[in-house]
This record gives C-alpha cells, structure tokens and sequence, in this order.
C-alpha cells in the first residue's frame, strides 16, 4: 500500500514536471546538493584562484568540491557573484569579472552554472544555481574575477587563493654568446624563468616541440625552429644549473607556459635533471622583427587579416576580408585561443589580450564573423569554426580586438621625454652613438616634425597615441641636453622607432636653440573620424546656383579661381553638391587644435571656424591631376546626432565648444554654403571624386588610412554619377587595382 501510494506521488510529479517544464527550470539554491554529497555538513567550499600570469588578486574561479577542484560557467555571471568569492578569499570586494575564459581553460568539471548571487552570502554555495556538477557548458566558458587589492582585516580563513607554491609569470631566452645579446629580437637561448629575486632554468627530460611552440609565442614569436643542443650542453656542464620545473607537458595550444601541466623541484631535492640538461629553445620571429636577424627563411602574414586602430604593434581591432570587403569579428566567445590565431597569423606571438566590446574603437562596414572558437593549432582564423552574421546577432559596440606577445626590442631605451608637466609630455631626446663609441643624448630638431613623427615617437615611449607633435619646447627647458643630434625627420607613422624614419645624414637645422627642438604630447586613447560613403553617393547632384547667391562663398574661398572673372552678380556656378555625415569611432572625442580663443569670426556665415582646413573635396582625373577643388573649413564643428545611449557635447551656437563626441557624428547637409566642389570648368568625362577629412593631420587620430573616400565618378555634361564610394582600406588590393588608372590617394595625401 505504501509502495502503492509513493508510485502515484511520483507518476504525479513527472507528469507536473511535463505540464510546466518552466517551474523545473528554475534555478535551485546549491545548498541542498551540498548537504548531500559528503559526511558531517561539510565544511565551506573552498576556493582558489587560477590561471595565466596573473596578479595575486585575480584570475580564473576554481572550486574544491567533493575532492576535485572544477571551475564555474560565466552564463549569468555578475559582479554581485564576484563580491561573494573576493570575500570568500579574503579580499574586501570584487572590481570585475571576467567571461569567456579569460584566464585560460580549466580542467575537470564545470560545477556551477547560472549562479545568482544577491552579494551578500557568505559563501558562492549559498547563491541560487543550477546545482553542483549540472551545467551546459565547457571550458570556453569559465568565469574569473577581479578582486580590489584590500584584504579583510583579521581574515584567518584557509581557503586556497593561489594554486602552486610557485608561480611561473616571467621567461626568456638567455643566449650563451655574448655578442647575441647585443642582436635584437633575441631568438635563441636557455629558457629561463624568474623565481624569486632571480632566474632558473627548466629540465628538457621529455621535453617536445609543443613546449617549444608555448615558449616561443610568450616571446612574441610566430613559430619554433630546430636547436643545436650540442652547442649549448658544452657550455651548460660548466655551469651549476639550477632546476626549477622538471617536467612540462604542452599540449602547443596555451598562450602562457602558467597553463600547461608543470612539476616543480622539490625544495630539498639533490636530482639536478639527471640524463637531462636545461631546456633549449629556438624561434622564428616575425618579418617586422627580421632586420637584424641572419635568417633566411621568411615567415609569411596573411593578408586577409590585419589590425587596426591600435597605438602599440600588434595591437588592433582584428579585421578579415570577405568578398573583397574588410569587415570586423565579433566577440561573441572571442577568447585568447582565437586572438593567438589571429597573433601568429600576422607574424607576432601568442595573445596577450583577447579584447572584448570594441575596447579598441569600433569598426565601420560589415560585421564578417561570430562565435569564432579556435583550438589554436589554426594557421589561419578562416579555418576555425564560426558562425556568419544576420542583423540581429551583433553591433560594433561588440567588436573584438587582440594585444598580441611581441619580441622584446628594447626600442624604449634610446628615447626619453623631459620637461613635461605629466609623463606623457615633453622634449623628445634620443641616445645616440658618438664617434669615440660612447652614447650621449641629444634633441631632434622641430622644423619637420608633425604629428606623424609624434605617433611614432610615442609608440616608441610606450605612451599611446601622439596628441600633438610640438615645434618649439622653450616651455619645457628642464634638462641639460642642448645639442641636435638629429634632423629632417620624416616618418610614415607606422613606424616601430624613428631610427626607422628617413632622416639627413649629417644634422642641418636652421633653428638650433634647444627651444627649437621637437616635443610631443601622448595620449592613451585618440579619436577617429570616418565619413559615410553611402550618404555622399545617395544625396550627389548638380546645381547651377546664381552668382547674387555665392558672395558669402566667395569670401570664403569656396569657389574656383575664374570664379573671380565672372560678370558679378550676373550668371551662376555649376556646383556638385553632397550631404556628408562625419563620425568619430575612435576612443576621445575630436577636438580642433586651436583653443577657442584663437578661432576666427566670419560674419557673412555668422560662424566662428576652428581649424584652418577641415576637410578637402577633389575630382581627379584619369592621370591623378585635380580639374576641380573644394575645401572646407571647420564652419562649425558640432554633435548633430550620436548612436543609442550617447548624449550630444559640442555645439557651436553662442560660441559654445566645438567638437565631435565619440559615438556621434556631425553631419553637414548638401545645402550648406561650401558643401560641394565647384565644376564650371570640368570637361564631360571619367573622374575620380575624392573626400579627405583632416588632411593636413592637425588632429591627432589612432587611424589616418580610412580618413579618404573615393568614389568613380561619370559626369556627361548635363548629370552626374557616383558608384563605389568607399573609405580607404575599405576594399582589398585587388578590387582597388580598378583605381589604378585614376591613381587618387587612398589616404589623407592630397597632392
């Protein structure tokens, strides 16, 4: 009867089950399966922190339940969960947490999933889940957290916040020929990892090419090569070695030696790796890294991926070319497998950083790839598995982007900056060899310096993006330095080191006085302006406007030379008109150069302009000669409209400040004064048309390729045709070669 009787409770309870999945698909506090896997109401999970080279206050959760250590999904993740492990560790609060495995994969089981914590638990098995061990997910998907460095007064808990007793963060190659330390990149050596306040060395006993291919992509390098061990074993039983790791088991993929399987000496121990000898490892570097290197062999980098909008090499927000566009990826499950793809690809090493949330600027054009999972053992991000994109899936607010292992250079050491009121201001310096073989320090002369040469200068610092580039330092004189040691700097701007830019041979410098020299002013983020292309070839047309209606024009400079022999005010101009909408997706707002008390009063318009050349307008012909010309000031440079969520700074009415907002744009409509090219004088033909937008770099940018816009353009006399509009670097090498017999700059060149 009682049998009979639990039979139908339970026929009841699939059958509710059934009727209302949802009530089954609650989340569940964890507790109760807590209280019932092991004896004596066991005592609080215990919790660690794990992971890539990390700071001692962060990295990936790991759990000790029944026994076995296991990681929790980030599905639901939040910081109020992040606030309850800090203080389960010891630490005052959370600052952040992580997703998509951040700190590498773990091992074993997933145990939590979808935690819901209020913050005020004691312990993360108070907070609602799904239960223990039942989970959806995989290791892509393991959570970390950021702990605020502060630890709990009085705190004795034992819960484990480090996962070893050592900790490997720092490795390099130590070669044994002196002269090879002086070569750089260094690409061959003993491996060597810092312990304590010094270095030790990693037994080779088992040792495969999978731990070589970790070592060398910390190191920046893109692949391994085959050592001589012969040469080194010589000198290394010489040397009283010490053995820090014994055994290294790689399996190629991790980004960090920190993440394969290691076994450490015993403290005592009297075994020295014995039949074994200190790890040996040599790298192929990348071809930016190759100018002083013997090798031979090249490494060849894709050329339908590159990075864009990053201040440092091998920083960027990742693009790929599809179909002849270049478009952006997704972050979607974006992890440091995939960006270490990526990194190699282009001939740096491992990943760094996988960077979510478009921290490096947001794209423009197509979105090409989504929930890119890598293994990374890829030579490519097209042969990982990914998903396409619909309009629904994902914005640019979502772009991803990587930091990238690059080999060390030490390019820092021969630049310095002095005088400023902040580090990332100052006098440029350089180390320069003198002819007795000592080095001393000396000024870069400012008569050509722009700020081209400033982007390099501050890549080479280390400090970001150029903000300016400086032609006279009187303000900054604070150092004893007087001598130019260089002159006639010019760079692209893609640069590594101005040691990379043409420069005179001997010094010439009209303006020798130290106040003459160059300086720059640095800056962590830049803005990064970008025109529509498909409004300029939508809102394109002709108008023949009368002369009565262009004298405000004409005092502007906005018409053609022989608009000046016209029969004023009888007659009119041919005008091509357009609407262009200007974006700024950088990470700082566009600002002119000038402060507002330098702007200049034009009171035909009744407006105040900001810089001197804004933006110029060109229609080139089939040999790159311009026939017609516009250019436009800065007439009033402000926030027409900005994207969901970012509110309007800059407006010019009442002498208010000038400015496009980051997420926002300034449009100016096709019915302004100056809005167009004056082709009076143009011939019947086949041209290019050509937009460029802070053509003389007067304000600083973290991207001056995409600052042009071409378009093919037919005028007949009568009408006018604009087709493939694009921005500069929009299209692929190929579909640009139909340019080529209009040879228009694909930059801000203007000729």
């Amino acid at each position: 009867m009682e049998t009979s009787e639990r039979r139908k409770q339970l026929a009841f309870s699939l059958l509710f089950g059934l009727w209302f999945p949802c009530c089954l698909a609650q989340t569940t506090t964890s507790s109760p399966a807590r209280d019932t896997s092991t004896p004596s109401s066991q005592a609080r999970v215990k919790v660690r922190l794990a992971g890539y080279p990390r700071k001692h206050n962060e990295g990936r959760v790991e759990l000790f339940y029944r026994g076995e250590w296991g990681t929790i999904c980030d599905d639901d993740f939040s910081l109020a969960n992040a606030n309850v492990l800090c203080r389960q560790l010891g630490f005052v609060s959370a600052t952040g947490w992580t997703h998509s495995a951040k700190y590498g994969k773990g091992q074993g089981k997933i145990w939590l999933d979808n935690v819901l914590c209020n913050g005020g638990e004691k312990s993360i098995d108070s907070c609602k889940s799904r239960g223990w061990g039942n989970s959806d997910c995989t290791h892509d998907e393991d959570a970390g957290i950021i702990c605020k460095d502060e630890r709990i007064p009085g705190f004795v808990d034992s819960n484990i916040i480090d996962v070893d007793e050592f900790k490997v963060e720092e490795v390099r190659l130590w070669p044994v020929v002196a002269t090879a330390r002086k070569k750089m990149p260094i690409t061959e050596g003993v491996v060597e990892v810092k312990h304590r306040n010094g270095w030790a060395h990693v037994c080779d006993l088992g040792w495969t090419v999978q731990n070589t291919r970790v070592i060398c992509g910390m190191l920046g390098f893109p692949h391994e090569r085959k050592v001589n061990k012969n040469f080194y074993k010589l000198y290394l039983e010489r040397q009283k070695n010490q053995i820090l790791v014994h055994s290294v088991s790689c399996t190629g993929t991790e980004v960090h030696l920190a993440a394969c399987p290691l076994e450490y000496s015993k403290p005592n121990s009297t075994s020295f790796c014995l039949g074994g000898m200190p790890a040996v490892v040599s790298c192929m570097p990348g071809p930016l890294f190759l100018q002083n290197s013997s090798i031979k062999k090249k490494v060849k980098v894709s050329t339908n991926v590159r990075l864009k909008g990053g201040s440092k090499v091998g920083e960027g927000r990742v693009e790929v070319l599809k179909d002849r566009d270049w478009g952006t990826v997704c972050d979607d499950r974006w992890n440091l497998q995939s960006a270490s793809v990526v990194c190699r690809e282009l001939g740096f090493g491992t990943a760094k950083e996988a960077l979510t949330g478009a921290r490096i600027g947001q794209g423009i054009g197509p979105i090409h790839m989504n929930e890119v999972k890598c293994v990374g053992h890829e030579r490519s991000i097209w042969m990982c598995p990914y998903k396409n994109i619909t309009a629904e899936d994902c914005q640019h607010t979502e772009d991803a982007a990587v930091r990238c292992n690059v080999p060390y250079m030490g390019l820092e050491n021969s630049i310095r900056i002095t005088g400023g009121r902040t580090h990332y201001e100052g006098r440029v310096e350089l180390l320069i060899p003198d002819s007795n073989g000592t080095q001393r320090w000396g000024l870069i002369c400012g008569e050509t310096w722009t700020t081209k040469e400033a982007t390099v200068a501050c890549r080479q610092l280390g400090l970001g993006y150029a903000n300016q580039g400086l032609q006279e330092t009187w303000y900054w004189d604070s150092s004893n330095v007087t001598q130019m040691v260089l002159s006639g700097v010019r760079c692209t701007g893609e640069e590594m080191s101005l040691s990379h830019c043409q420069h005179h041979k001997t010094v010439s410098c009209q303006k020798s006085a130290a106040k003459f020299a160059a300086g720059v002013i640095c800056s962590e983020t830049a803005s990064d302006l970008v025109l529509n292309a498909p409004l300029v070839q939508q809102t394109v047309y002709i108008e023949d406007r009368p002369l009565h209606m262009l004298y405000c024009a004409a005092e502007e400079d906005c018409l053609s030379k022989s608009a000046a022999k016209a029969n004023w005010p009888y007659g009119h101009r041919r005008l091509l008109r357009f609407s262009s909408e200007i974006r700024n997706i950088g990470r700082a707002d566009f600002k002119p150069k000038a402060g507002r008390h330098s702007w200049v009063w034009h009171a035909c318009h009744g407006h105040y302009h900001s810089m001197d050349i804004f933006t110029h307008y060109d229609l080139l012909n089939a040999n790159g000669t311009k026939v017609a010309e516009g250019h436009k000031a800065s007439f009033c440079l402000e926030d027409t409209d900005c994207q969901e969520g970012v509110s309007k700074r800059y407006e010019c009415a009442n002498f208010g400040e000038q400015g496009i907002t980051v997420g926002c744009w300034d449009l100016y409509r096709h019915d302004i004064d100056c809005q167009w090219i004056d082709i009076t004088d143009v011939k019947p033909g086949n041209y290019i048309f050509q937009v460029v937008i802070n053509p003389n770099y007067e304000v600083a940018e973290s991207d001056f390729s995409n600052n042009a816009m071409k378009c093919n353009c037919k005028y007949d006399g009568h009408r006018i045709w604009l087709h493939n509009c694009h921005l500069g670097g929009a299209l692929s090498e190929e579909a640009e070669r139909l340019f080529e017999k209009y040879p228009g700059q694909l930059n801000n060149k203007v000729s």
